[in-house]
Protein backbone atom coordinates (compact mmCIF):
# COMPACT_ATOMS: atom_id res chain seq x y z
CA UNK A 1 0.00 0.00 0.00
CA UNK A 2 1.28 3.14 -0.80
CA UNK A 3 1.12 5.60 2.51
CA UNK A 4 3.34 9.01 1.77
CA UNK A 5 5.02 10.00 4.50
CA UNK A 6 3.95 14.11 4.04
CA UNK A 7 0.55 13.42 4.65
CA UNK A 8 -1.17 12.82 8.12
CA UNK A 9 -4.11 10.23 8.81
CA UNK A 10 -7.23 9.18 10.69
CA UNK A 11 -8.15 5.74 11.96
CA UNK A 12 -10.38 6.08 9.37
CA UNK A 13 -8.79 5.96 6.86
CA UNK A 14 -8.60 9.69 5.45
CA UNK A 15 -5.66 11.74 4.62
CA UNK A 16 -4.77 15.03 5.28
CA UNK A 17 -2.75 17.55 3.63
CA UNK A 18 -1.67 20.48 4.91
CA UNK A 19 -2.08 23.09 1.48
CA UNK A 20 -1.51 26.71 3.90
CA UNK A 21 -2.98 29.23 5.42
CA UNK A 22 -4.71 26.96 8.12
CA UNK A 23 -6.20 24.80 5.10
CA UNK A 24 -5.99 21.40 4.43
CA UNK A 25 -6.94 19.20 1.67
CA UNK A 26 -8.42 15.62 2.75
CA UNK A 27 -9.16 12.20 0.63
CA UNK A 28 -9.43 8.54 1.50
CA UNK A 29 -6.12 5.93 1.57
CA UNK A 30 -5.29 3.73 -1.05
CA UNK A 31 -5.98 1.24 1.24
CA UNK A 32 -9.18 2.55 1.74
CA UNK A 33 -9.99 2.63 -1.77
CA UNK A 34 -8.50 -0.46 -2.22
CA UNK A 35 -10.71 -2.22 0.26
CA UNK A 36 -13.21 0.01 -1.36
CA UNK A 37 -13.31 -1.77 -4.87
CA UNK A 38 -14.49 0.26 -7.76
CA UNK A 39 -15.70 3.63 -6.66
CA UNK A 40 -19.17 4.79 -8.76
CA UNK A 41 -20.32 7.89 -6.82
CA UNK A 42 -18.79 10.24 -4.16
CA UNK A 43 -20.92 12.38 -1.92
CA UNK A 44 -19.24 15.80 -1.37
CA UNK A 45 -19.65 18.33 1.57
CA UNK A 46 -21.57 21.25 0.77
CA UNK A 47 -19.04 24.42 0.77
CA UNK A 48 -19.49 26.66 3.22
CA UNK A 49 -20.94 23.64 5.88
CA UNK A 50 -19.32 23.10 9.31
CA UNK A 51 -17.76 19.79 10.10
CA UNK A 52 -17.29 18.34 13.35
CA UNK A 53 -14.05 16.25 13.66
CA UNK A 54 -15.20 12.55 13.78
CA UNK A 55 -18.60 13.27 12.14
CA UNK A 56 -20.16 12.13 8.53
CA UNK A 57 -19.18 14.64 5.81
CA UNK A 58 -20.18 12.69 2.95
CA UNK A 59 -20.34 8.97 1.61
CA UNK A 60 -17.97 6.72 -1.08
CA UNK A 61 -20.04 4.53 -2.92
CA UNK A 62 -18.39 1.71 -4.49
CA UNK A 63 -19.18 -1.84 -6.56
CA UNK A 64 -18.93 -3.14 -2.96
CA UNK A 65 -20.54 -0.99 -0.77
CA UNK A 66 -21.77 2.38 0.80
CA UNK A 67 -18.99 4.06 2.99
CA UNK A 68 -19.09 7.01 4.97
CA UNK A 69 -16.68 9.29 5.12
CA UNK A 70 -15.43 10.78 8.36
CA UNK A 71 -13.82 14.25 9.25
CA UNK A 72 -10.50 14.11 10.54
CA UNK A 73 -10.42 17.82 11.54
CA UNK A 74 -13.20 20.36 12.63
CA UNK A 75 -13.51 23.38 10.70
CA UNK A 76 -14.64 24.81 7.68
CA UNK A 77 -15.21 23.52 3.73
CA UNK A 78 -13.63 25.38 1.48
CA UNK A 79 -13.52 23.56 -1.09
CA UNK A 80 -14.61 20.40 -3.11
CA UNK A 81 -13.34 18.31 -5.58
CA UNK A 82 -16.35 19.04 -8.31
CA UNK A 83 -14.64 16.82 -11.04
CA UNK A 84 -15.68 13.53 -9.04
CA UNK A 85 -19.66 14.34 -9.70
CA UNK A 86 -18.05 13.18 -13.61
CA UNK A 87 -14.88 11.10 -12.71
CA UNK A 88 -15.73 9.00 -9.27
CA UNK A 89 -12.90 6.58 -10.30
CA UNK A 90 -10.32 9.01 -9.77
CA UNK A 91 -10.32 7.88 -5.90
CA UNK A 92 -9.36 4.86 -7.13
CA UNK A 93 -6.54 6.28 -9.91
CA UNK A 94 -5.23 8.95 -7.62
CA UNK A 95 -6.18 8.96 -4.35
CA UNK A 96 -3.29 11.02 -2.89
CA UNK A 97 -3.97 13.55 -6.20
CA UNK A 98 -6.49 14.30 -8.30
CA UNK A 99 -9.07 12.23 -6.18
CA UNK A 100 -9.52 14.33 -3.13
CA UNK A 101 -12.41 14.98 -1.87
CA UNK A 102 -12.58 18.27 -0.02
CA UNK A 103 -10.89 21.08 1.66
CA UNK A 104 -11.38 22.65 5.47
CA UNK A 105 -10.04 25.35 6.85
CA UNK A 106 -9.22 23.87 10.06
CA UNK A 107 -10.59 25.02 13.42
CA UNK A 108 -9.60 21.81 15.53
CA UNK A 109 -6.96 19.09 14.46
CA UNK A 110 -8.17 15.56 15.58
CA UNK A 111 -6.73 12.60 16.45
CA UNK A 112 -4.39 12.14 13.41
CA UNK A 113 -0.97 9.85 12.68
CA UNK A 114 1.77 9.92 10.94
CA UNK A 115 2.95 7.72 8.26
CA UNK A 116 4.53 4.83 10.42
CA UNK A 117 1.70 4.50 13.07
CA UNK A 118 -0.77 4.61 9.76
CA UNK A 119 1.20 2.05 8.50
CA UNK A 120 0.95 -0.02 11.48
CA UNK A 121 -2.60 0.06 11.87
CA UNK A 122 -3.65 -1.24 8.56
CA UNK A 123 -0.45 -4.08 8.56
CA UNK A 124 -1.53 -4.88 12.49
Amino acid sequence: MNVPSDLRYSSDHEWVRDVGDGVVRIGITDYAQDALGDVVYVELPAVGASVECGAVFGEVESTKSVSELFAPVAGEVVAVNDELDGAPERVNEDPYGEGWICEIRVVADGDLMDAGAYTALIEG
